[in-house]
């Protein structure tokens, strides 16, 4: 039967590219890493390094083999991380799901004052519910609610999707449109700025457009940029306009850098929820970080 010390032992070979360093990595002896390599080898039937005098070379087979086990290996010991148990009393450490933006606005100021580690992670909604409903999450901040039996949320915080602009954008003839009702003159109107997105299918601007125009936009937006607070910045003092969630640049708005253009005839908003599983062990914690998220979106 094969052993899955084996395995970990031929990742590091590959990963460190020498038996010795693979030892050291290892905590185990030179001739364990060997035996450990020639026990694999005599399991696949196959040879997976060619050793030169400076170098683990891998062959074509060992590099098929590493890209089958990196993931699954990496969640083993991921997992071994998160569960072995020592004499030692540790800091707790909690993994967090949130959207890049709603992190800076929040909690990346506090990192440094919080007495317990902390591992943040971005990515799509369904799979941070997915994640929290596995224990790879503890926390997430979502708008969007998943059918997990195991998962609780609290809603804490209404976001509405607004447009925005830089201070030197025009808006009368828009702002005539606003007070007339006069839907196609508005549509018309942001068709002609210039706009910032993150993505070519912004999530935001298209439920925004169906939400007051019943239909997607016809148009991609002029710059793409990395995220959201990057579009921000480039709206300050400046010209161009987008669509995001009101609470990200309420700082600018209040100081003046940028605009409120149009909140929409049909007004979008997200309730924004903690998810978190009933049988958390880690309800200090989060109740810090949720008291955090509660105090800095407040204004």
């Amino acid at each position: 039967m094969v052993n899955l010390e084996w395995f970990r032992t031929f990742k590091t070979i590959y990963e460190t590219g020498s038996l010795t360093a693979a030892a050291d990595a290892l905590f185990i002896s030179q001739p364990g890493v060997s035996l450990h390599l020639s026990s694999l080898e005599s399991y696949v039937g196959y040879k997976l390094f060619d050793r030169t005098s400076r170098k683990m070379q891998p062959t074509e087979r060992a590099k098929i083999l590493y890209n089958y086990l990196l993931e699954p290996l990496s969640k083993l010991q991921e997992a071994e991380r998160h569960f072995h148990k020592t004499t030692e009393k540790e800091r707790a450490t909690i993994s967090i799901g949130m959207c890049f933006e709603t992190f800076q606005f929040t909690l990346e100021s506090y990192l440094p004052t919080l007495p317990f580690n902390v591992i943040i992670k971005f990515g799509e909604y369904p799979l941070m519910l997915s994640d929290l409903d596995n224990g790879i999450l503890d926390l997430i901040i979502t708008p969007q609610k998943g059918d997990y039996k195991r998962l609780e949320y609290r809603p804490f915080f209404k976001e509405r999707i607004v447009v925005i602009g830089g201070i030197e954008t025009d808006t009368s003839a828009l702002d005539d449109s606003i007070a007339s009702g006069n839907l196609e003159a508005i549509h018309a109107w942001l068709k002609q700025q210039i706009w910032y997105g993150t993505t070519g299918d912004m999530e935001h601007l298209l439920r925004f457009w169906h939400a007051n125009f019943g239909k997607r936009p016809d148009f991609k937006p002029n710059y793409i940029v990395p995220n959201m607070s990057s579009i921000i910045r480039c709206l300050k003092s400046g010209k161009g306009i987008a669509v995001i969630p009101d609470f990200l640049s309420q700082k600018e708005m209040n100081d003046g850098t940028v605009k409120l253009i149009w909140e929409g005839f049909n007004k979008l908003e997200n309730s924004l929820y903690f998810g978190t599983r009933k049988d958390t062990t880690y309800g200090k914690e989060i109740q810090m970080i949720e008291a955090i998220f509660e105090k800095e979106m407040l204004y």
